[in-house]
């Protein structure tokens, strides 16, 4: 038998040119093919009825081709295959269909007589039933029994040169010949049960729920290593040696008193938690989590005063140059009265906050322009990152670098579900701002399929002649071909006509920095009355006098981005309005906009969206480097998420070091030396 560790051009179980694929994916040794776990299921026990009826689920239907041909339509060509039903239970329509664009190579696959099995989602075109691209097998059971059929039979992601049925033999073939043995990992989180058998069920299983059970368990296993490097980031930094800051909160008092408001109790809570970080022999590590509009600003601001006071330097970096000049304007108004020498730096502009005061800034603004000039700092004691999943690692470590064991609170708007924080920021001890400040207005949103545009331009004149400003949102910057969206310089032009007597002004992300400030700035002293945007004014754009906005094509935005957009307005004391324009074709997207017109809560809004698009992609909208997770769709699994941490604190606590009982674990762990790949 052999090594789970064999490598597969010496293991000769298969053809040199099969070989060459697997490598070319990173499938190297037989563990590595043992690894590319199925992506689904397909149970070929029994099939789908041919559907009578677009939409809804995939299928799995087995059926014989009749007939095929290349097509050529107005603008595309496509290969079609129609399929009968193979099942002759006279239930549903006889045939179904399939259609794939631009494959004319597909004449050399698909013939008429064949016996397929195929797998897609049914939908209507001129009142057909069709399935664009489905994935298919040809099926060819006359050798006996088969392992691709009479039974729940995996489905692969593709590999380059092998197709579905072959990989399945090559899955097998590998199960039968590898020592049982040689598959344990480092850490068993069920010892109970070999390991051998958990690969067995995972890609040959006799019940979906077996399925179910092995991939939870390998993503146990991959959650167990992910906390493991949490936990022991964790412990490194509660072990070490920080300065001690915030015993002097003269500024913070002062700052307190020049306040016209009362922060808000999570406000309050919040700086009682960053004080008592401070105030440790050891570096403070906090996620200071609050949604869009909740006031994190003014508790950075007082975390970075508590530094001043202690004697040290305070950066913030901002992920643009827009919101950077934002913070700085807002430290400055609300920070000369006290003295503080606040400075900007960005990519494009150096300005100092021109105080008649002589020595070194003492609050640093800026954008990643900060990592580049290190003689801004003299001594900093706090690093304050805005928004901060926009950064990578490297870049955020490089400014933690500018200071000597600096304190670092991190922020984020982005409300981000508890398992996802358990997750990504299990290293941070959290604060989270869940109050609104107080004298803000009410905000209405309102769902609406194609509205009159006389209705829609009447209401926006309303609330311009009321005194208010308004923002008008496009998905694109200018026309495309591909996509039937309106774009922002095209409907700039139409709303220059519609609203006479306006000053209508258009932001864009191509737009160079200082033009899009010269934009902003007049938005922010009322010149410009209303704003037509793309997605850039996502972040850190404060007007409270915008009380109004209209997302078009709201259905092409993620739920996390509408609400970031929304958070833009309800920043003052008038009534706000965010009207979310759609086409109503899809029902997807209309439940996710539905989700918005029912709340304005930050965090059910990223239940649900983490409920509607599941981990993996509301994980890319949050921290590179996690998009490799095999198992993403455990991530909502908080049990599962627990239990892998529960594993994680135990075996730091009974080996910190990881040099004695667990050694063998001290390869997963990332920032060690020794540290390497573990499988």
């Amino acid at each position: 038998m052999l090594s789970a560790d064999t490598q597969l051009v010496e293991a000769r179980l298969f053809v040199p040119k099969e070989v060459l694929s697997l490598a070319s994916a990173g499938i190297h040794r037989v563990r590595d093919l043992l690894d590319w776990l199925p992506r689904r299921y397909e149970d070929r026990r029994r099939f789908d009825a041919f559907p009578a009826e677009p939409g809804g689920a995939p299928v799995c239907l087995r059926g014989t081709v009749i007939d095929t041909r290349n097509r050529f339509g107005s603008r595309v060509r496509f290969y079609e295959a129609v399929v009968a039903d193979a099942r002759g239970s006279g239930v549903g329509p006889a045939t179904i269909t399939c259609r794939w664009f631009n494959m004319p190579f597909l004449a050399k696959v698909l013939a008429a007589g064949q016996e397929i099995v195929l797998h897609g989602k049914p939908k209507e075109f001129q009142g057909r039933i069709y399935i664009d691209h489905p994935e298919f097998e040809v099926i060819n059971d006359s050798s006996g029994p088969s392992i691709h059929l009479e039974r729940i039979a995996p489905v692969y992601r593709n590999l380059s040169g092998i197709s579905q049925r072959r990989l399945r033999e090559m899955q097998y073939q590998a199960l039968a010949e590898v020592e049982p043995g040689s598959l344990a990992a480092p850490f068993d989180v069920d010892p109970t049960y070999p390991r051998a058998d958990t690969y067995r069920e995972v890609h040959f299983p006799d019940a979906l729920e077996q399925a179910e059970a092995a991939r939870r368990r390998f993503a146990l296993e991959e959650f167990f290593v992910l906390q493991l490097n949490v936990v022991w980031r964790r412990a490194r930094i509660r072990h070490a040696n920080g300065r001690v800051q915030g015993k002097n909160t003269g500024l913070l008092t002062a700052f307190y008193h020049s306040l016209p408001f009362d922060l808000t109790g999570a406000q309050k809570r919040s700086i009682k938690e960053i004080l008592g970080d401070l105030r440790e022999p050891r570096p403070m590590n906090r996620l200071l989590q609050g949604d869009v509009g909740s006031g994190k600003t003014f508790v950075a601001m007082a975390a970075m005063l508590l530094a001043v006071d202690s004697g040290s330097q305070a950066a913030l970096m901002a992920p643009t140059q827009i919101l950077a000049e934002q913070h700085f304007l807002t430290f400055k108004k609300w920070l000369e009265p006290l003295g503080i020498r606040v400075a900007l730096r960005t990519a494009d502009r150096r300005e100092s906050s021109h105080l008649e005061i002589e020595g070194a800034p003492q609050i640093l603004i800026g954008t990643h322009a900060l990592l580049f000039d290190e003689a801004l700092f003299s001594d900093l004691g706090l690093v304050v990152i805005d928004e901060q999943h926009k950064f990578g690692v490297m870049q955020r470590g490089r400014l933690i670098e500018q200071g000597i064991r600096p304190d670092v609170l991190v922020m984020t708007a982005t409300p981000i579900p508890r398992t996802l924080t358990m997750t990504i920021y299990g290293d941070l001890d959290v604060s989270i701002l869940d109050e609104r400040p107080a004298g803000r207005g009410k905000l209405v949103t309102a769902l609406r399929i194609k509205p009159k545009q006389t209705d829609l331009t009447q209401f926006v004149k309303d609330q311009l002649t009321a005194g208010r400003q308004a923002y008008l949102v496009y998905p694109l910057v200018e026309e495309s071909g591909k996509l039937k969206a309106e774009s922002a310089t095209a409907a700039c032009e139409k709303w220059v006509k519609r609203l006479p007597g306006f000053e209508v002004g258009l932001l864009h992300g191509k737009m160079d920095p200082e033009e899009k400030e010269r934009v902003m700035r007049r938005f922010r002293d009322r010149e410009i009355h209303v704003l037509v945007a793309t997605s850039v004014i996502e972040v850190g754009i404060d007007v409270p006098n915008a009380n109004l906005m209209v997302i078009h094509h709201a259905e092409r935005f993620g739920l996390a981005q509408l609400h970031q957009l929304r958070g833009r307005i309800g920043r003052g004391e008038h009534k706000s309005y965010c009207i979310l324009l759609t086409d109503g074709k899809s029902p997807d997207a209309m439940e996710k906009l539905g989700v918005m017109a029912k709340t304005s809560d930050g965090f059910v809004i990223a239940e649900e969206d983490l409920r509607l698009r599941g981990p993996g992609d509301v994980l890319g909208t949050m921290q590179s480097g996690l998009g490799d997770f095999r198992f993403p769709d455990f991530l909502a699994d908080t049990a599962l998420l627990r239990e892998a941490r529960a594993l994680a604190d135990r075996i730091i606590s009974e080996d910190p070091d990881l040099t004695g009982s667990h050694v063998a674990l001290a390869g997963h762990i990332e920032d060690r030396p020794d540290a390497q790949t573990v499988s």
